[in-house]
Formats: structure tokens, C-alpha cells, sequence
């Protein structure tokens, strides 16, 4: 029976895999809107943020999470502990599995700690950049998958190719998962694609523009603090300036060498990438104050993690 014959379906999925499995991207593309920011580097994702897909038939809410990886800091050990939480929480978990890569421990530990939860969700095996490979490795992969369902005592209600670049089958994937949802009224108002706050959004967009190009043992390093955010006062209405003042918070000042650059030239770059992306996320012009602030080892510190809101 497909969910045209049924009443109106909502309810929660989200995309786990390992770092890089293409989780965020996918998310994106499902919502068609950008809410989650992709990045080249593992665990660019910080927040579970929700993608929320309005359809005439149903309401998906789409969580991204962190990938689950081995915790170095307490930072670290927080985001796996949300990852779980979610896990626990949502109808259907979509398990990103790249095409482009054989399946190794890391995919076998994290589907064997999802058939390991109480609260079993509805399992989604997805062969992200599905363009990335030839038909004849797709077969392979796609076999790889479906041994995994003996290997774990688990079951796949469905196994699919997705390329979320190419916009291959990103449709079905959404059919697939809204068919899998349970029956039941929006969970959001018409019109949301997410609950995060704005302010939340802009400092991640911050963050993936400060990302872009820097070194490997920065990323983990970097946070944003939105400290203001607001209109200006005295623009005519059709004139409107949204004032944001940011700071990207580094844990040593040789990292915030690196973050402000040759005279300043690199946090012109990111504030100008980011402007770019806030002004088009919210449709208004943007003036972004933004500056490099040191908290020694932040990524260890209960205090300035509850502070920076992990």
C-alpha cells in the first residue's frame, strides 16, 4: 500500500554513517534547502539539526547528526552521546553507506550499536555517490549490504542507491522514508525547514566558511559565538540590515594567527563566504562583524562547553 492510499504520515528520520559518508549532504538535498553544512573534514556536525520535508501527503523531519567516531576530548564524547539519544528517539535511521568505499569496521561497529538499541528503529541501508562507481561495483556493494542483515541479526526494509550531488534517486529515498513513517498530523507549521534557531544556522555557516582550506589539525579546534543579532535600527522597511557580531573561538592563539591571516586577509575571505551564504539563507543583507577570540583547550572545559552550548 503506498502512503497516497493512507492517511497523513509524520515522524522523525535521521542518516547516520561514518564521518564523510555524505550524511549532510544527503539531508540537504531531501529538505532541497541547505540547513546542514557540509565539509570536506570528519565531524564537521555539531548539532542535531532538524530538516523538516513538507509534502501534501506528509511531514518528514529529517535529523542530522554528528558522525559517531572515538572520542579524543569531552566535546567528543558529548556528540556520541547525542548521536545515541537520536538514534533512540526517530522512526526510521537511513544508514550511509559510500558506493565508493568498501564497508569496514567502522560501518559493522555503528549498524551492530543501532541493533544493539532498545527502541529499534526501522533500518534504511542508502549507497551514497552512487555516480562515483561503475554498475558492476554497485552490484558488489549492494551484496556487501545485504550480507550485513546475517552478519547482525538485523533487517533492511530497503537498500538504496542515492547520489546526492547528481540527484540521483534522492526522490525515492524521500518516498521511501515517508512510506515508513507513522500515521499522524504535522509536527511543525507550514512552511518551517527547521526548528534550529537562526542564530545557530548563521554561526554553522560561520563555521563551514572557516573550515574551507584550513589545516587538518584545525577543525576540531573551531567553534562560532553569535554574541548579537539584529536588525538595525532607523532602515527603512525596504531597506533592512540584519547586524550579526561573531566570534570564532580557537583554543590557541598560533591558531588564531592562522584563522586571521596575512593582515587580516583570511577572516576577510571567511566573513565575506559566510556573508555570502547568511544573506542568502535569510534574505536579508547582512553586516557581519567577526573576530578570532582564544578559550585554552574549550573542547575539554565543562564550562566552556555548557557556555558555547554543547
Amino acid at each position: 500500500m503506498t502512503s497516497t492510499d493512507t492517511e497523513f504520515r509524520s515522524g522523525f528520520a535521521c542518516f547516520v554513517g561514518r564521518p564523510n559518508a555524505g550524511k549532510s549532504t544527503l539531508t540537504n538535498a531531501v529538505v532541497g534547502s541547505k540547513i546542514a553544512i557540509a565539509s570536506s573534514k570528519p565531524q564537521t556536525t555539531r548539532h542535531a539539526i532538524r530538516g523538516i520535508v513538507h509534502r501534501p501527503d506528509a511531514q518528514l523531519v529529517l535529523i542530522d547528526t554528528p558522525g559517531l567516531h572515538k572520542p579524543r576530548t569531552l566535546l567528543g564524547e558529548r556528540l556520541n552521546d547525542l548521536v545515541r539519544t537520536t538514534w533512540s528517539e526517530v522512526d526510521v535511521v537511513g544508514v550511509c553507506l559510500p558506493s565508493n568505499e568498501r564497508i569496514g569496521p567502522g560501518d559493522t561497529y555503528l549498524v551492530s550499536e543501532i541493533a544493539d538499541l532498545r527502541n529499534k528503529p526501522t533500518l534504511v541501508a542508502i549507497a551514497t555517490k552512487s555516480d562515483l562507481v561503475s554498475p558492476s561495483r554497485m552490484a558488489e556493494h549492494l551484496m556487501a549490504i545485504s550480507a550485513l542483515e546475517e552478519k547482525l541479526g538485523i533487517s533492511w526494509a530497503h537498500i538504496i542507491p542515492v547520489s546526492a550531488t547528481a540527484n540521483d534517486q534522492v526522490d525515492l529515498l524521500a518516498d521511501t522514508l515517508v512510506s515508513l513513517l507513522p500515521e499522524g498530523p504535522p509536527l511543525y507549521p507550514d512552511g518551517d525547514i527547521t526548528d534550529e534557531p537562526e542564530e545557530t544556522l548563521v554561526a554553522e555557516l560561520i563555521r563551514e566558511a572557516a573550515l574551507e582550506g584550513v589545516r587538518d589539525e584545525l577543525p576540531h579546534s573551531i567553534t562560532v559565538a553569535v554574541e548579537e543579532m539584529g536588525l538595525r535600527e532607523g532602515r527603512p522597511a525596504d531597506k533592512p540590515l540584519l547586524d550579526i557580531y561573531a566570534s570564532m573561538v580557537v583554543e590557541r592563539d598560533s591558531q588564531k594567527g592562522i584563522m586571521i591571516g596575512h593582515r587580516g586577509t583570511r577572516l576577510r575571505e571567511i566573513g565575506a563566504a559566510a556573508r555570502q551564504q547568511i544573506e542568502a539563507l535569510l534574505g536579508t543583507p547582512v553586516y557581519l562583524d567577526l573576530r578570532v577570540k582564544v578559550l585554552k583547550e574549550w573542547q575539554r572545559d565543562p564550562k566552556h562547553l555548557n557556555r558555547l552550548g554543547f
